[in-house]
């Protein structure tokens, strides 16, 4: 990843207080090439690879949240109130991140719930800033800290 990135989910993810902590366990995408995009076969293989590094990294007994275009939309203020839901409930929460394709389809069936940060597109290196950022945000509501500025 470019430094920029590191450098702005590190910033974000540090400022969460002790009651909320954000640490990334990132699972290599399997590698692609020309060949392996056009070839379903392939790509389909690729995916179950990445399905199970991703569930081998889960934690027993997570509540998963998978990141997907079609999921639900959050403002800052119900992130926070989301964000404390998943604070008190007594599990760890993994938030999922796909790769290139998206998460691999078992993978996102099984998850908990959905979230969307955007109906765009968002590059991979973008999301995990925006992720830390959004979390920090809500978090910051929730807690009264000035960060957030409502309209």
């Amino acid at each position: 990843m470019p430094a920029w990135v590191t450098q702005g989910y590190t910033e974000y993810a540090k400022r969460l207080g002790g009651d909320c902590k954000l640490v990334m366990r990132e699972v290599a995408a399997a590698k692609r090439d020309k060949q392996t995009t056009q070839s379903a076969a392939q790509l389909e293989r690729l995916l179950e690879k990445e399905r199970v590094a991703i569930e081998k990294a889960l934690p027993k007994n997570v509540h998963t949240v998978a990141l997907e275009v079609k999921g639900k939309s959050y403002t800052t203020e119900k992130l926070a109130s989301r964000l404390d839901a998943w604070m008190h409930q007594g599990q760890d929460v993994a938030l999922l991140v796909g790769g290139p394709e998206g998460l691999p389809e078992a993978v996102s069936k099984s998850a908990n719930e959905y979230w969307s940060l955007s109906a765009l597109t968002l590059p991979h290196p973008l999301v995990r800033v925006i992720l830390a950022e959004s979390l920090y945000r809500a978090w910051s509501y929730k807690n009264g800290h000035p960060y957030h500025r409502a309209d």
